[in-house]
């Protein structure tokens, strides 16, 4: 049975709640009637035009990689226009709930390290529930780790300093690439990065409780329709794969350096902090921020609020603390 809990939410940052007005307050819940148009919505937000890149002094190159079952999916090699060496890389994982988005989103938040790092990303895209249910999204992202690894020495990526990063469901996919990577001794990665994670399709915190109710941009309803379209019938149950849901995963040794965050007023907060104390628990030199007042997707959304500028600036240093190591 779910949790259930009385306790009050955490209030938003102020300045985070001041960004959800003029937002429009409350986000639509996700259903199938409302799919179509928040898929629409979401692959319409990210910039990546020439002229974006460009004022960075980056390129991107369009490509494409054989994915689970050996179809053909859609990549973008993003690098700077002076790249020479090879540097390390960064596997991209969108967001969106596991039903919606596309390789172009997210990557704002990991474009720096492109142009601090001499980093080459590679961001790709894997196919969405419910279309293409489990274990296709997690397994086109593990075919992604692969082909970047493979291709190492043509992309000018270090295949010894590849890292897995993503945010929300692209957070879990990475967390389920690097638990894949570890059990069928793939590609060695050096880390890997979940920003405010989607691990658990158990629905047993305090956390999803307090955001039962559509009052941020990610709702327990979101979240219960993207796991359903994920794992049908099984969401909950006993047959469900840790690479699917790495909060399930009870054997967390072996896998690599680890950052996470998220915010204290989120649906995820619970499930992250858990998965962080498991890493801790195996031995695993891991990180975890949680940014007070924080809503789900804060820092994309805010981007300019102090919080926001935080979060930014401690995902930053810990990456070059990883590179220095």
């Amino acid at each position: 049975m779910p949790l259930t809990t009385n306790a009050a939410r955490p209030p938003f940052d102020p300045e985070l709640a001041a960004a959800l007005t003029l937002l429009g307050g409350d986000h639509p819940v996700l259903t199938e009637e409302t799919l179509a148009a928040m898929r629409e919505m979401s692959t319409s937000s990210s910039d990546l035009s020439e002229e974006t890149l460009a004022a960075s002094g980056l390129v991107a190159t369009d490509t494409s990689f054989p994915g689970y079952d050996g179809a053909e999916l859609a990549a973008t090699v993003i690098r700077r226009a002076d790249h020479a060496e090879a540097g390390p890389g960064i596997l991209h994982l969108h967001g969106g709930g596991m039903v919606m988005g596309d390789r172009r989103g997210g990557v704002e938040q990991f474009l720096s390290w492109v142009a601090r790092h001499d980093a080459v990303m590679v961001t790709v895209d894997y196919r969405l529930a419910p279309e293409h249910p489990d274990p296709y999204p997690v397994e086109d992202c593990y075919a992604g780790l692969v082909w970047t690894a493979g291709h190492a020495a043509d992309l000018g990526i270090d295949p010894d300093r590849i890292v897995v990063a993503g945010a929300s469901a692209g957070g879990g996919l990475s967390a389920g690439t690097a638990l894949l990577a570890r059990d069928r001794n793939g590609p060695r990665l050096m880390g890997q990065v979940l920003v405010c994670p989607m691990l658990d399709d158990r629905d047993r915190t305090a956390s999803t409780m307090q955001y039962d109710e559509v009052v941020t941009v990610w709702s327990r309803q979101s979240n219960l329709f993207g796991w359903d379209a994920l794992l049908g019938e099984r969401r909950g149950g006993e047959d469900v794969s840790v690479y699917a849901a790495p909060a399930r995963a009870e054997d967390l040794s072996g896998l690599p350096p680890t950052y996470i965050d998220c915010g204290s007023a989120e649906v995820f907060r619970d499930e992250d902090v858990a998965y962080a104390t498991a890493l801790w628990r195996a031995g695993v030199r891991a990180e975890l921020h949680v940014w007070a007042g924080g809503f789900h997707g804060f820092e994309m959304l805010a981007p300019q609020a102090a919080v926001s500028q935080a979060a930014a600036a401690a995902r930053d240093d810990w990456f070059a603390r990883l590179l220095g190591s």
